[in-house]
């Protein structure tokens, strides 16, 4: 922020809450889309039209050359979004599709920074004592939210299950996208990553035999659907990306423990989704496990940019990841 003047207070507040709500409403978002529409086709959609929204923005506002990235970068681009939005949001859909709260999704996914850290150090990154016990702390209450107590008594643990091998493949992308060499304007990076995990999710859909049936449809499903391409995908992304060039690294670090919070209100308030002793006691020790790392971290990295993500929460903060695009090879 050197040479600019730093924006009121205020401004800052109000973008940083768009992002706490607005990406926190995307899960409630997604139970009402999959209630009548296809679960993978309607993810491909979302994330489909938004990529080309985004690209249309870029090509406007900076003309086709801001497109311009080798071959090999739109590869690496699309490896991601396979990995983040076919194997991460669209576990998010399937198991929202097979009757998980929206609430406990987003708990569940809340350990993607704690899988995160556990890829890191596999890569020979010791992370500090303070981390490795947020770690530990936040795979105990992943557990907590695992057993029958966090789950309503109608769905199994499969569901469940899903999430937890979606927050890894989320992870293992945005892993990947602090090593591989992406295009060097990050929004040609997410055009690239919508669109490739948007293909990605029609073919699985497909393969799924997945049909929309227009008779079925709900107008509840429509407006969801709406709701998340222009504001879950555009809105949302559009604060962040503004945070990340005036606020602090720790301040805007905060959505990755507040998003399920807001999440687990949403999805009480509006669908009446039951908030249990085990899911409060198991929330409550996957977040402060998570608040953990990501301060911790942040102390570690805080002269670090943070990247922007393709979409929603699906990479976090690079004081989780150990970014540096410099040394992308």
């Amino acid at each position: 922020m050197t040479g600019r003047m730093a924006p009121p207070g205020w401004q800052v507040w109000t973008a940083l809450g768009l992002v706490y709500v607005v990406w926190g409403s995307t899960y409630l978002g997604i139970r009402y889309v999959v209630e009548s529409l296809p679960a993978l086709l309607a993810a491909s959609a979302r994330f489909g039209l938004a990529g080309l929204l985004l690209a249309a923005y870029l090509v406007v506002r900076r003309g086709r050359a801001a497109l311009l990235a080798s071959g090999r970068q739109y590869a690496n681009a699309v490896v991601v979004g396979l990995l983040l939005l076919l194997g991460g949001n669209g576990g998010v859909v399937l198991a929202e599709d097979q009757g998980l709260p929206s609430g406990l999704t987003a708990l569940l996914i809340a350990v993607v920074p704690l899988w995160v850290v556990l890829l890191r150090m596999l890569d020979r990154d010791r992370p500090s004592s303070r981390t490795v016990l947020g770690v530990a702390i936040g795979f105990v209450g992943l557990t907590v939210l695992l057993g029958p107590g966090a789950r309503p008594d109608d769905v199994g643990l499969g569901p469940a299950a899903l999430i937890v091998s979606s927050s890894v493949l989320w992870s293992v992308g945005s892993y990947l996208a602090t090593r591989l060499d992406l295009p060097s304007e990050p929004l040609v990076a997410s055009v690239a990553e919508m669109l490739g995990g948007a293909v990605g999710l029609a073919l699985f859909g497909l393969l799924r035999s997945e049909r929309v049936h227009l008779a079925d449809v709900e107008a509840s499903s429509v407006i969801a659907f709406a709701y998340l391409v222009l504001v879950g995908s555009l809105v949302g992304f559009t604060a962040y990306s503004w945070l990340l060039g005036v606020a602090p690294v720790s301040k805007v670090a905060t959505y990755a423990y507040v998003n399920p919070v807001v999440a687990v209100v949403l999805g009480a308030l509006f669908v009446g989704e039951d908030i249990t002793v085990a899911s409060v006691a198991g929330g409550a020790l996957t977040l402060a496990a998570v608040a953990v790392v990501v301060s911790q971290e942040g102390l570690r990295r805080r002269a670090d940019p943070l990247a922007v993500p393709a979409d929603a929460p699906a990479q976090m903060p690079d004081e989780l990841q150990g970014r540096d695009r410099s040394s992308a090879t």
